[in-house]
């Protein structure tokens, strides 16, 4: 297996951005299996007034038009929600790479159930910053995966 780590780095530099310019924290890098990035991008809901402005839909996004997705791999800082693994099944991306999924389990063992390789970091860095967030901003969090305050 590849050394992981460079990916995951990219879409923790887009998590801290996030967070950096007012928002949530997670983000997200489209690659392809050669490890050549294709988009990075993160969670934007809070800048862009957009609550379909997930990390992985940025970097999909910034990603653009590819003609196959079997061999990209999605790269986030944290499990992906039921929204951003459907964007994962509905254009068929071949493999999941997650920080973390203790903050937030989203829809990754859906993914897996449904043959995407899904692999699972658990990374501290990742952990924390999520942690962290959700501790000192309960409410813009609650709203982010679309609990009640």
């Amino acid at each position: 297996m590849r050394d992981l780590a460079p990916l995951l780095d990219v879409a923790l530099d887009e998590a801290r951005a996030g967070l950096a310019a007012g928002g949530i924290p997670i983000g997200a890098a489209l690659f392809r299996a050669d490890g050549t990035l294709l988009g990075r991008g993160h969670n934007r809901r809070v800048q862009d007034g957009d609550p379909s402005m997930h990390a992985e839909t940025s970097a999909f996004r910034a990603a653009g038009r590819q003609r196959d997705y079997r061999t990209t791999i999605m790269v986030t800082t944290l499990s992906p929600c039921w929204y951003c693994s459907g964007l994962v099944r509905q254009f068929g991306i071949g493999a999941v790479v997650i920080g973390e999924a203790r903050t937030f389990h989203g829809g990754h063992d859906w993914l897996a159930e449904h043959g995407v390789a899904v692999t699972l970091l658990d990374d501290e860095r990742c952990v924390a910053l999520m942690t962290d967030f959700v501790r000192e901003h309960p409410a813009l969090w609650n709203e982010d995966i679309g609990e009640p305050s």
